[in-house]
């Protein structure tokens, strides 16, 4: 079986990405953003309340309202979004640094526990280093500019 974030992350990290390439241009629909990325719009609705309450966007009401980043796309980091809406990432239970936590019993003297813990520390690394800016970017190179980019599903 492989190790996957569920699709309440990646969803979610592809709504921010579209939120963060419309960055400036004011606040669009959730329609917009569903149908640019192919998403469901009443599962979107249900992520991007997490994603208000934890203060990565704001809505804006009236006419020409909808939804934009809470912060500039630079200071936003993958790792965030998916912290936000899915909790730490391990690649297994036993990876929690809780020092309660011992799925086991072997947690004190276990050798994969660390390498567990180790990958599930570059994977958090490598989350919080990209911000959605660097996607938007990523984008604009391998696209010509082009906005709907789907990042995995």
């Amino acid at each position: 079986m492989a190790m996957t974030l569920s699709s309440r992350a990646r969803y979610g990290v592809r709504a921010m990405f579209q939120l963060a390439c419309h960055w400036g241009e004011g606040p669009i629909s959730l329609r917009t953003v569903a149908e640019e990325q192919d998403l469901s719009l009443a599962y979107l609705e249900q992520l991007i309340i997490v994603m208000r309450r934890g203060g990565l966007v704001e809505s804006v009401r009236g006419r020409n309202g909808g939804y934009q980043l809470a912060r500039e796309p630079e200071k936003i980091s993958v790792g965030e979004v998916i912290r936000e809406l899915e909790g730490p990432v391990f690649v297994a239970a036993c990876a929690d640094p809780d020092p309660d936590f011992d799925e086991c019993g072997r947690g004190d003297f276990c050798v994969s526990r660390l390498l567990w813990t180790e990958v599930s520390r570059k994977i958090e690394e490598a989350f919080d280093s990209t911000t959605l800016a660097d996607l938007c970017k990523a984008a604009r190179r391998g696209r010509d500019g082009a906005r709907r980019v789907l990042i995995g599903d």
